[in-house]
């Protein structure tokens, strides 16, 4: 079996997941795990400092927005920003990604009234998004950064760069500053904390496991490159470090660790085939795996899981996780 995911899905995943789907961008990255002795980062602080409305701030990448007025017309062109704009009270004027069908999001209907940008996430068509009017375009730098250009002078575009959950708290408050929705951001954000200090406080002594992908070539999902990895050294023993682009663990590997609880996010590039944990189920070395003897496979929302990475999705992952993990 191919030990590494596909060019194609690790293009996609590095742009589209910021390490998440997967893999990240921009700041400096968490500590990583290394097995049962490393420990997690520092104890999560709780304390959530009062949010100010502005027009113009500077983001934690050094990128600056400067807006006349608040924006009420936002297009989303990756999940964070439909993330950020829900748990602000605020519906995007397009979008183009599923996350908002979720039910703790939009929910099915209301999601089918927002208009989507063709061209899908890799080629969001700029004349789509500019018909749209908007006030405020936010999409991933490594995927949309190209679209500045055609952008500049008819709208504001914000290329976002999440790596870590601080990151993902980092752009909450600051879109709830630019969007006058503070008390909103400073909820999301204390919520998020206390659940995550809550997880922290019940960490699991087993060992997890977050793979992603849309066959037999398959990745892990890793602390510093994917954002919904990082919260795993807070909850159970998570021992998989980032081997880059090109580097990616093999089932030979992963059955070497013990994994008592696997989560399996299905990435599809167009009409779903089949889940992934189905297709590895052929090789004779994933049921060894003492997770997939146990049962203790779990196939989760891709949408949430992997492109989500803003306060709500990440809550989410953290109760579907320790539940899991107990």
């Amino acid at each position: 079996m191919p030990a590494s995911p596909s060019r194609f899905v690790r293009r996609w995943i590095t742009a589209a997941l910021v390490g998440s789907v997967l893999v990240g961008c921009g700041t400096s990255a968490e500590p990583t795990g290394g097995g049962k002795a490393a420990k997690a980062d520092a104890r999560t602080d709780v304390t959530v400092e009062p949010i100010k409305a502005t027009r113009q701030l500077t983001d934690a990448n050094g990128v600056k927005i400067s807006l006349e007025r608040e924006p009420e017309r936002i297009v989303c062109l990756f999940g964070l920003c439909d993330d950020i704009l829900t748990e602000l009270g605020i519906v995007p004027t397009a979008t183009n990604n599923a996350l908002l069908a979720h039910p703790d999001f939009l929910g099915k209907e209301r999601a089918a009234e927002i208009d989507v940008i063709p061209g899908g996430f890799i080629a969001p068509e700029v004349e789509a998004i500019l018909s749209h009017k908007p006030d405020l375009v936010i999409g991933l730098e490594d995927t949309h950064g190209k679209l500045a250009p055609a952008l500049k002078g008819a709208t504001t575009f914000w290329a976002m760069q999440p790596e870590k959950w601080q990151d993902s708290v980092g752009y909450l408050r600051d879109v709830a500053a630019l969007t006058g929705r503070t008390a909103e951001g400073e909820k999301a954000e204390r919520a998020f904390r206390a659940k995550l200090a809550g997880a922290e406080r019940a960490k699991s002594d087993k060992t997890a496991l977050v793979i992603f992908g849309s066959d037999e070539n398959f990745g892990v999902a890793t602390p510093g490159t994917d954002v919904t990895a990082g919260l795993f050294p807070k909850l159970a023993d998570y021992p998989w470090t980032s081997r880059g682009v090109e580097g990616s663990y093999s089932l030979e590997e992963i059955l070497a660790r013990d994994v008592d609880v696997l989560f399996v996010e299905t990435i599809s590039f167009g009409e779903p085939d089949g889940k992934l944990s189905e297709k590895l189920a052929k090789n004779p070395l994933w049921g060894k795996i003492p997770a997939v003897r146990n049962g203790d496979v779990h196939e989760v929302n891709s949408e949430v899981w992997a492109k989500g990475r803003g306060t709500r999705s990440l809550g989410i992952v953290l109760d579907e996780a320790t539940a899991a993990l107990r």
